[in-house]
């Protein structure tokens, strides 16, 4: 048996409320009725089993207005016209005024009463005058100006990471986590910013999701410098490979071989005569141009509700 939902901006879904008297159908363009009015949305069919598990993390549902007729999708397309020519006419009077943000979006309702504008910026806009001369240049509607953070900014604009695929803001994430740079450091990431970060200019979502993983996988390993006891003599380990749960250890001999975790074992004494050099990625790579706390949350990376 299977419900029905829509996402919205930053990938939140929401469920549709759909009369018995609809007919409904996947990835099909209908109408709902949300708190900023009519607006157009493409439907999703989702298993009922899926929608229970969510439970309560899924928000109230949304009422269906109508499945889009031929003469609303014509509307439709009008509409987004519309919305192109107001953002470059939003951008031709931010760059008059001289204002420090980005426009990013712009959405209509349906109904045509009200016009959102997305932006971001890295500190409060005084934007007072600007609004003026927007609602004298589209009257008879409600202007918004939302200010997002640079998170939502990804989400909204959508691409691909440099994992290979399409970003997780925009793909699945409901809701952003706080990201911090311990979560790279105990993952043994490089402290480089072009290699933790994303488009956004924050650490990677990922960094948060995968954690426990690493944290998992990591259990029972010895820390890298210490000695340890292998089957092939004493060593010192020289790095950590947590996803295949191996441990490279330097031997006495000065080879360095890779051992099962539970193949190894920890001595008390210091092993001082076997010197090792760390990998890269146990070494802060920081580019000094770059404030690494930057790349962390603060209150410009995202919004609670846009």
């Amino acid at each position: 048996m299977y419900k029905y939902g829509f996402r919205s901006l930053k990938n939140r879904l929401f469920p549709i409320s759909v009369p018995d008297s609809a007919k409904v159908e996947h990835n099909q363009m209908v109408i709902v009725r949300t708190e900023k009015g009519e607006e157009v949305v493409k439907v999703e069919r989702i298993p009922e089993c899926v929608m229970k598990k969510w439970g309560d993390q899924l928000p109230d549902a949304i009422p269906l207005v109508r499945v889009l007729s031929q003469r609303d999708s014509e509307i439709y397309e009008e509409i987004k016209l519309k919305e192109q020519e107001a953002y470059e006419k939003c951008n031709e009077l931010i760059k008059t005024h001289s204002l420090p943000m980005r426009l990013i979006d712009t959405s209509y309702t349906f109904d045509r009463k009200k016009l959102t504008f997305y932006f971001t910026a890295p500190n409060r806009v005084d934007f007072r005058n600007l609004l003026k001369d927007l609602t004298q240049t589209f009257r008879k509607v409600r202007i918004d100006l939302r200010h997002i953070g640079v998170r939502d900014e990804s989400s909204i604009v959508e691409g691909v990471g440099i994992c290979g695929r399409e970003f997780c803001c925009c793909s699945w994430i409901k809701q952003f986590a706080s990201i911090n740079i311990k979560l790279a450091k105990d993952q043994g990431m490089p402290i480089n910013p072009s290699k933790i970060s994303g488009v956004c200019g924050r650490l990677l979502c990922c960094l948060d999701y995968e954690y426990k993983t690493y944290i998992d996988a990591a259990a029972g390993m010895p820390p890298v410098g210490s000695g340890v006891m292998t089957p092939d003599g004493i060593g010192r380990v020289s790095s950590l490979h947590f996803l295949s749960g191996k441990v490279a250890v330097k031997l006495e001999d000065g080879k360095i071989k890779e051992f099962g975790k539970k193949d190894i074992e920890m001595i008390d004494e210091e092993v001082s005569n076997i010197e090792i050099d760390l990998p890269p990625n146990y070494h802060e790579e920081e580019d000094e141009s770059v404030d690494i706390s930057q790349l962390e949350d603060d209150e410009q990376s995202y919004t609670s509700n846009i």
